[in-house]
């Protein structure tokens, strides 16, 4: 049996250049992306009366996932990360991206959307997707039907702890001297320390002598992580 073929409608541009740092849930970090409509699809009377929702569904594929499921191979339990990488569970039970189906969803905050020469970009706060994330559909958020109060969410009924997120000197340096040279903006380091205080790391690493690295936007950094803080130990602004 064939399946449906779905096209791609757009691509998601945001900071989160590689997989390892992205939030793990939609909303938790407030950082402004947005998607690049592509042909036939940008127009903008597609978008026509959008404006009067606050929030959309973005429903998109995992097309960075080398370890992809398929009808032949399935595994039906997976291990999530909310349950610290060691217990397995039902593959449905969760929103793994290692699915029968690449497909994801996230509901975002709707900020604009604008023509940019060609492009229609639809702009949005709280995504978690990486950059050029194929988007398969946009839909509006309805409120009554789609916020359930009383809802159950099993083993992820509460928003995850964050973590404080502190500056060594040297890092403190490297980040006004990249401020300085217009390298980074104010904003980026905020949403630096939103993405890194919810501990991006695989959830069965433990190590606080172990020093992680990160591509966020146009630059590197490098941190370790204890009992009660985040400690950024450099940024660097030249890689590419």
């Amino acid at each position: 049996m064939t399946g449906l073929k779905m096209p791609i409608i757009g691509y998601m541009k945001s900071p989160y250049t590689e997989k390892f740092g992205i939030p793990r849930q939609p909303n938790l970090v407030q950082i402004e992306s947005y998607v690049e409509m592509i042909a036939p699809y940008n127009d903008l009377l597609a978008f026509e009366g959008i404006e009067e929702f606050s929030h959309l569904w973005l429903i998109w594929q995992f097309h960075d996932n080398k370890n992809q499921q398929d009808s032949e191979k399935f595994r039906p339990q997976v291990r999530p990360p909310r349950l610290g990488g060691n217990k397995k569970i039902g593959v449905f039970a969760t929103r793994s991206m290692y699915r029968p189906s690449p497909m994801g969803l996230s509901v975002v905050k709707l900020n604009k959307v604008e023509k940019v020469g060609k492009s229609v970009r639809v702009y949005v706060t709280g995504s978690d997707l990486l950059n050029d994330t194929p988007i398969i559909d946009i839909k509006p958020y309805i409120q009554y039907s789609d916020a359930v109060l009383d809802a159950k969410s099993g083993y992820a009924q509460d928003e995850p702890q964050r973590k404080t997120v502190i500056w060594s000197a040297d890092a403190k340096n490297q980040q006004e001297n990249a401020l300085k040279q217009n390298k980074i903006t104010l904003q980026l380091i905020n949403e630096l320390e939103q993405v890194l205080s919810l501990d991006p790391r695989p959830a069965y690493q433990e190590d606080p002598t172990r020093i992680y690295k990160m591509r966020f936007a146009t630059f590197d950094v490098s941190f370790q992580v204890n009992d009660e803080h985040i400690m950024v130990l450099k940024i660097d602004c030249e890689s590419t």
